[in-house]
């Protein structure tokens, strides 16, 4: 065997220990790890149930780590997309920087829902009602409450604006006896013999300590590596090519020692300030 390929070997070895050990680290605020135990339907439902304090919802379908595309045809990854019974759409982001949960963040998040649920052609009144929830891991709001409900209201009346788009914040901080704290306590747990909620516990479990679920999120930490690795390896090539724009080069040039296509450079040209 060569010796190269004996490195190669120690190589994957190596980043295989640091996985498992990541792995038993993991906590459900953690996003990627989140993303992965909320795949499953029952965790995503009881979840929901208790942020919303409603015993009457099903989840219908849910999503971790989904792709949406904005108006430039940019995706952005949600942490978990969900869809109930009566066709409510709810995105679930963890969000342990003050900067990334931000009010207009949620709006933003809730401009993308109505955008990837309706169809050319679809009425306005058909639109989904939607839910964008924010478990922060700190009280972002700084009013020193569990949860925050955020509804557009009528100013001069009170009244509550009917668009059905809700925003709600969930401060991870308050670790009480109520159903939503003990929630929160979960979310900062690594073992999952110290959690409250059973069905959280055996997902947990599952990941941490079943051969099966083990390969399953460790086949995941790879591709979001690979994912990485190629959102950095766009980054420069959309560096090389505004550079070479700059310069006023062909395009057909550009494309050739960016590796980018000459419809993603016609669209940084058009893009470029004047």
């Amino acid at each position: 065997m060569s010796e190269s390929h004996i490195s190669h070997d120690a190589a994957f070895e190596q980043k295989h220990v640091e996985d498992l050990e990541r792995i038993r680290g993991f906590r459900l605020m953690d996003d990627d790890f989140m993303s992965k135990v909320f795949e499953d339907k029952s965790c995503a439902a009881l979840l929901l149930r208790i942020i919303l304090n409603r015993d009457d919802l099903t989840v219908q379908e849910v999503h971790g780590q989904h792709d949406l595309k904005n108006l430039q045809g940019r995706s952005v990854r949600l942490d978990i997309l969900a869809l109930d019974s009566a066709n409510r759409a709810y995105n679930v982001e963890i969000q342990r920087s003050d900067r990334g949960a931000g009010a207009k963040r949620a709006r933003y998040n809730s401009s993308l829902l109505d955008a990837n649920l309706t169809h050319s052609g679809d009425s306005y009144s058909d639109l989904n009602e939607t839910y964008i929830v924010f478990i922060t891991e700190r009280d972002i709001l700084k009013r020193g409450l569990p949860i925050y409900h955020i509804d557009r209201v009528v100013r001069e009346t009170g009244d509550i604006f009917e668009d059905e788009a809700h925003i709600i914040y969930v401060n991870s901080q308050i670790k009480d006896e109520t159903a939503l704290g003990k929630l929160m306590h979960d979310f900062f747990c690594t073992d999952a013999t110290e959690m409250y909620y059973s069905t959280l516990a055996d997902r947990v479990r599952y990941f941490k300590e079943d051969t099966k679920g083990v390969a399953n999120m460790c086949r995941a930490m790879e591709e979001m590596r690979n994912e990485a690795a190629r959102e950095a390896t766009h980054a420069k090539a959309v560096a090389v090519a505004l550079s070479m724009l700059a310069d006023e080069m062909p395009h057909d040039k550009i494309a050739k020692y960016s590796g980018l296509s000459l419809d993603e450079i016609a669209t940084l040209s058009q893009k470029r300030p004047a």
